[in-house]
């Protein structure tokens, strides 16, 4: 899964104790997440009148693939349109990212558009280091950073699901994804509530779910925030979903304060997974 941001959508999760630690074992990120292209059809839920949104609806693309061995690569495109009352307008992002769990590697592209027309461009290489997150930063200017230890989006998956399946329902965690400038990471608070079985009829999206339509999910609330603002500080945003045990995730809702969206699981394919065999 990801996170949802108007400037990336890559998931995070981390560790029950700690801002950072050692990544999961193999035996574990081997056997969980599977290969799968989902796609979301958005909606705005609310919106405040600071925001200046009348309206929004939109279409999400997640696709995630490969393997510890070889390493995962998740292609995602948001595309919305916007109307504020006065006129409306297309914002269109485009984010691809490669991440090599057992040498703590993250690479991060991302493109974004309004009205086809490229607004920003944000990419760069992140290293995982006993000292912390070296960035090497290319766009939208080129600079080397060092950030604190942090998680990456793949990592942070697996530690939702693994706490989630140790019942631990509360955990913090500092997280890099290359997302708004690609120098900083976010601090995150993750709920995991108690796993739930799919009733027939009362689940809206469920049916788009194929296979694991009646498999248990758990409903997660990941909150974001800047890493130095103070314990009650509201969040940047909130994003809600339920999570599957191989990493697939349906009925969205992003809470950018200012303006909600909903995101229901419109279509799921399964595409086929390399083997985790490693050299």
């Amino acid at each position: 899964m990801f996170r949802p941001s108007l400037a990336a959508l890559l998931i995070a999760g981390v560790s029950s104790s700690a801002w950072a630690g050692a990544p999961a074992s193999g035996a574990a990120i081997a056997s969980g997440l599977v290969a799968h292209r989902a796609i979301y059809d958005l909606e705005l839920k609310d919106a405040t009148e600071r925001s200046g949104i009348a309206g929004m609806f939109g279409r999400m693309v997640y696709e995630f693939d490969g393997n510890y061995c070889e390493g995962f690569t998740t292609n995602f495109r948001f595309v919305t349109q916007i109307d504020t009352g006065d006129s409306t307008r297309v914002s269109d992002q485009q984010t691809k990212t490669f991440e090599n769990l057992k040498d703590r590697k993250f690479t991060f592209e991302t493109k974004s558009f309004t009205d086809d027309q490229l607004d920003k461009e944000v990419n760069g290489e992140a290293n995982n280091k006993a000292d912390g997150v070296t960035v090497d930063l290319k766009r939208p200017q080129s600079k080397e950073l060092q950030l604190a230890q942090s998680r990456f989006p793949t990592e942070h998956m697996l530690d939702v699901i693994e706490n989630a399946k140790a019942g631990k329902r509360f955990f913090e965690a500092r997280v890099f994804d290359g997302s708004d400038d690609g120098d900083k990471a976010l601090a995150t608070t993750t709920v995991v509530g108690k796993q739930v079985t799919p009733v027939a009829g009362e689940e809206t999206d469920a049916g788009n779910a194929g296979a694991f339509a009646n498999q248990a999910f758990w409903p997660v609330t990941i909150s974001y925030f800047n890493e130095n603002t103070k314990s009650d500080a509201l969040p940047v945003y909130r994003m809600s979903f339920k999570l599957y045990e191989n990493g697939i995730t349906r009925d969205l809702t992003m809470d950018y304060g200012d303006f909600v969206l909903t995101g229901k699981l419109a279509k799921l394919e399964m595409l086929n997974k390399k083997a985790d065999t490693c050299k």
